[in-house]
């Protein structure tokens, strides 16, 4: 991918949207209350080659980051980045605690729960709706760091052929 910016406007761009601070510490008490002043974007680390941003959010957090490196070729600014999960123990929690729980109302209807049979119906349609809620919310965040990284940086998207 290729930035429309130069790599002084990128740095600056980087310091001024993004709050510094681990990704791995989310709940020390500079989490929990943002920095006076303007909010910004991200919140993660960087310096003069790679970054590791995620969304600065307290109240709705991601469990994505974007880590990448940037280098200047030729008065071209390349920026090499993925999106991944910041920890695969709470990404795996999201996206199966539903079927989990599913799982267990279930066999909790079947050994304990004989004369719920309506009960249980709606026990499970509405446990399967937050399943599919969970997924689809996850991929939203995902994609909402994404474009805002995209948006922010000026990143041009390479043409697929």
């Amino acid at each position: 991918m290729q930035s429309k910016l130069n790599i002084t406007e990128f740095r600056e761009r980087l310091r001024n949207s993004t709050e510094f601070g681990s990704l791995k510490v989310n709940l020390s008490p500079f989490r929990l209350f943002p920095s006076f002043g303007g909010k910004k974007p991200f919140y993660g680390f960087f310096d003069d080659e790679s970054f590791h941003l995620t969304i600065n959010s307290v109240k709705s957090p991601t469990y994505f980051i974007i880590i990448g490196k940037y280098k200047n070729v030729n008065n071209i600014l390349k920026v090499d980045c993925i999106v991944e999960a910041n920890s695969k123990i709470q990404l795996f929690w999201v996206k199966f605690s539903p079927v989990i729980c599913l799982v267990a109302i279930n066999l909790f209807f079947l050994f304990f729960g004989k004369g719920l049979r309506k009960g249980s119906t709606i026990v499970n349609l509405f446990l399967l709706v937050i399943i599919f809620y969970s997924r689809w919310k996850e991929d939203r965040k995902r994609r909402k760091l994404e474009q805002k990284f995209i948006e922010i940086f000026e990143i041009k998207l390479a043409s697929k052929k």
